[in-house]
């Protein structure tokens, strides 16, 4: 059975995910009653307001709760997170280490998904010890597959994926709205522009992702001379590759001192 300690948008997103495959061993603590409510009626899933009795009864256990609450949420759940149960955290800034600190399995698995998970679209990258048996980490695998693309890299670069594809969405989405708002200055309705640019993100994305380099579809799209060469003109005179390093070296700083608080 897997559990979740926590029963928010990410808990969802990953139980759509995995129900959507047919399997439907799960309990989810929640404190909030509606939610609880929801989640066993949308899903089918067994629900609880107690974390321990979550934990207790899961062989795989997913924490998704906040990071400012994981110590709490440690210490409730230690006393019956035994050495055959594999623990697995979505928190932002924990650490492999601060688990092991707290609980007595070293099955331990530190993941980084993003908001596309939403839509069965995420980008999850696992931290994990190279000690632990593919039996333990293919379970593991699948739940995070089923909401989306897999990465397994060692912790040491989860800021970077932090600041990358967790803090990505936000950025992109920033993009999609300077890009609405502009749309609309040129004259078009609100309504307009925001299809305009939503489409042309999903478009140029699914266009990438047939392989295509970002590099070379800017150039397919750049005529010398043309309208776009006279944009991307502007963000190079403007300095957007180096914008863009900064804002995602303040992200990866800030996931920094998260893991160090």
């Amino acid at each position: 059975m897997i559990a979740f300690i926590g029963g928010g948008n990410m808990a969802e997103a990953l139980i759509k995910g995995i129900t959507s495959l047919g399997k439907t061993s799960i309990i989810v603590s929640e404190p909030r009653a509606d939610r609880r409510d929801y989640l066993g009626k949308t899903y089918g899933v067994l629900t609880t307001e107690s974390n321990s009795e979550a934990a207790g009864s899961g062989n795989i256990i997913v924490l998704a709760v906040k990071p400012q609450n994981m110590v709490d949420v440690l210490n409730e759940i230690t006393g019956v997170v035994t050495q055959e149960k594999t623990v697995v955290s979505i928190a932002a800034g924990i650490t492999l280490s601060f688990l092991q600190s707290k609980l007595q399995t070293g099955r331990l698995v530190r993941v980084m998904p993003n908001t596309p998970a939403l839509v069965q679209e995420g980008m999850s990258v696992l931290s994990l010890c190279s000690c632990l048996p593919q039996n333990v980490i293919a379970p593991v695998r699948d739940i995070f597959s089923s909401i989306g693309r897999v990465l397994t890299l060692p912790e040491k670069y989860m800021n970077a994926v932090t600041a990358l594809s967790g803090s990505g969405p936000a950025f992109v989405a920033l993009f999609a709205e300077a890009m609405t708002t502009s749309g609309e200055k040129m004259g078009l309705t609100h309504d307009n522009a925001a299809e305009l640019a939503i489409q042309t993100l999903i478009g140029t994305a699914k266009l990438l992702e047939t392989g295509m380099s970002p590099e070379a579809l800017r150039k397919m799209v750049t005529s010398p001379g043309g309208t776009t060469a006279a944009g991307v003109k502007v963000f190079e005179e403007k300095g957007l590759y180096e914008l863009v390093g900064q804002a995602l070296d303040a992200a990866r700083k800030r996931a920094e001192e998260l893991a160090s608080a």
